[in-house]
């Protein structure tokens, strides 16, 4: 199958979320949503998520899943507000239990902070495989950004989080604990061993130099020829020695405190004081 597919690009953090449908029917999923937030108020805003609310009322949509590919370290999920207007279930990778217990220590959350991915409603291994209406999608563990990232192969359509972006700009980061660089090549062949038609939805987009418009969709025929990180059958070796040098230069993402503390509780906010207000933490010299 073909899933029909729609991007919701949001600029302030370079995101592109989706809603795949089943072409046969009204069944779709939701990946890697967006809750606006401004770190200076530290204010929320639902305004990215209403565009996708919209869109799926309009068209009469039934949202059967909310997708992760990962815990996202540069925006906040809107999976618990999306599940509360349209409903269905938010899936992410089993290894989420590894972040969790990283993170779970940088942010001293506690004994009471549950480390066991029990937050989610489906936790997804290599070689699951769910449905969407008709539509099948299949689950391929694909570390190394972080240790729970997760491809979605859903049809013709792989959803890759931040695995690979355009080929123009390459690849993601890997110097968040549990990243590597090695492990994000093997990773990347898994993905550039699926047919060259395969159409390939990314996580992020940051126009490289000289592209004047956002992108998001390209083949893996086009990441293996013209990939500037791994295209052209480039060697592990050369990658993890261009991927580490170029990490050590990249400073944190900007919204990276709260979303590690929030994208770990599947989009939940920490739970509120006795006089029902929410703190987020900042760790120092942690990250």
């Amino acid at each position: 199958m073909s899933p029909e597919v729609t991007g919701f690009f949001d600029e302030a953090t370079n995101t592109i979320s989706y809603v795949v449908k089943d072409p046969q029917g009204s069944a779709c999923a939701i990946v890697d949503s967006v809750l606006d937030f401004d770190y200076s108020s530290g204010r929320t805003d639902t305004r990215s998520a209403d565009a996708i609310i919209d869109y799926v009322q309009k068209n009469k949509l039934d949202v059967q899943w909310l997708l992760e590919s990962h815990v996202h370290a540069d925006h906040l999920s809107a999976a618990p507000y999306l599940q509360e207007k349209l409903g269905g279930q938010i899936g992410i990778g089993d290894q989420i239990t590894v972040v969790q217990d990283t993170f779970g220590k940088v942010f001293n959350e506690g004994t009471e902070f549950q480390r066991d991915g029990s937050q989610f409603d489906a936790l997804f291994t290599e070689g699951d495989s769910f449905m969407i209406g008709q539509m099948r999608g299949d689950v391929m563990h694909t570390p190394g950004h972080t240790p729970a990232c997760l491809t979605y192969v859903i049809g013709d359509a792989a959803f890759v989080g931040d695995t690979l972006f355009m080929p123009d700009f390459g690849t993601a980061r890997c110097d968040f604990p549990g990243g590597s660089s090695a492990d994000l090549f093997d990773s990347i062949q898994k993905i550039l061993a699926l047919p060259d038609e395969t159409r390939i939805f990314v996580g992020h987009d940051y126009k490289a130099p000289g592209r004047e418009d956002y992108a998001w969709e390209t083949t893996v025929g086009e990441q293996k020829a013209l990939n500037v990180h791994v295209g052209e059958g480039k060697s592990a070796e050369d990658f993890i020695k261009m991927r580490d040098a170029r990490d050590a230069t990249l400073s944190m993402p900007k919204l990276i405190i709260p979303s590690l503390q929030v994208n770990m509780r599947a989009g939940q906010m920490p739970e509120p004081d006795d006089a029902g207000d929410v703190f987020l933490k900042v760790p120092v010299n942690k990250l």
